[in-house]
């Protein structure tokens, strides 16, 4: 099969377009013949070797921890999929490739593009973790950094689903996307601790940081001083400063998955679309990812 393939660390010029050998499944997973590969800073993250205690890396790698796909082969003890169904969640094998194994995958309803479907798992499941997490209750005043982000503007839905106050750091230009989500908007950079407040006098309850730029001390700051119900999944500083960093994933996170496809369908969970790009073109979209200025999902379509 065709693949993005890498045999060592390093930036984008490690990835080739190459062939690898089809996986077959084992006990429990199923082989996808991949539609849509999600496109995620965490990507780039491992592929660079920065995250080897939560993924560590065997030669020859294929990039990609996210899918949508239609089933192809069946593991031992699979039940509830047949051959030909639709399905999104969680890649074990790297899903920049034609076929890929999983573990955790979901029926794909009808009412999702493979663009919508796979844009879910990571952005959803992360969020409703931290979101976990922190502890977060109906009342209280969430300060989500880089909040018009994929992973950020779905924290922002699911904490105002959960009746929260929720103020998102963002660019000028993204601040009214995030008045239709229903968050506060606010720009980040220097005298962010003061826009905050001019917001949200009485304080934040619980920072939320999806962004890793450097805003953990004006969190601590915006906090009275303390660490304590500040999570970040992008700041690997997190350490010097208290704050626990979030990385590893729900053991089950299929449940999550099912009630996230729920609600995109009802349009009640968006996720903006940026680009799409062929499975030889994943290199470039890494890159764009990498920059950090793209506005919304980038996919790749074997």
């Amino acid at each position: 099969m065709e693949a993005i393939v890498y045999e060592r660390f390093g930036g984008v010029e490690v990835l080739a377009l190459g062939r690898a050998d089809k996986p077959r499944p084992g006990p429990g997973q199923v082989r996808v013949k991949v539609a849509a590969a999600g496109v995620n800073p965490v990507d780039y993250r491992i592929r660079n070797g920065w995250m080897r205690h939560a993924f560590p890396v065997a030669f020859p790698a294929i990039p990609g921890l996210e899918l949508a796909g239609t089933v192809d082969e069946l593991g031992a003890g699979v039940t509830g999929f047949a051959v030909g169904d639709e399905v999104f969640g969680h890649s074990d094998t790297g899903a920049y490739a034609e076929y890929a194994l999983a573990t955790h995958v979901v029926a794909k309803p009808a009412g999702l593009t493979w663009e919508q479907a796979v844009a879910l798992p990571i952005a959803g499941e992360t969020s409703e973790r931290v979101l976990g997490q922190l502890g977060l209750a109906a009342g209280e005043t969430l300060l989500v950094h880089g909040a018009a982000g994929v992973v950020g503007s779905v924290g922002v839905q699911l904490a105002v689903a959960r009746g929260a106050t929720v103020i998102g750091t963002a660019s000028p230009d993204n601040h009214a996307f995030l008045r239709e989500l229903g968050a506060i908007p606010v720009a980040y950079g220097p005298g962010l601790v003061e826009r905050v407040r001019e917001v949200a006098p009485a304080g934040v309850d619980a920072v939320y940081d999806a962004a890793g730029k450097g805003a953990l001390p004006d969190s601590i700051e915006l906090r009275g001083g303390t660490a304590t119900r500040i999570v970040t999944i992008a700041d690997t500083s997190a350490a010097e400063h208290g704050v626990p960093f979030s990385g590893e994933s729900m053991t089950d996170p299929v449940p999550v998955f099912a009630a996230h496809a729920r609600l995109a369908v009802e349009g009640r969970l968006r996720i903006r679309h940026a680009e799409t790009f062929p499975l030889a073109g994943a290199p470039k979209a890494l890159e764009l990812s990498e920059g950090g200025h793209t506005r919304g999902k980038l996919v790749v379509m074997p």
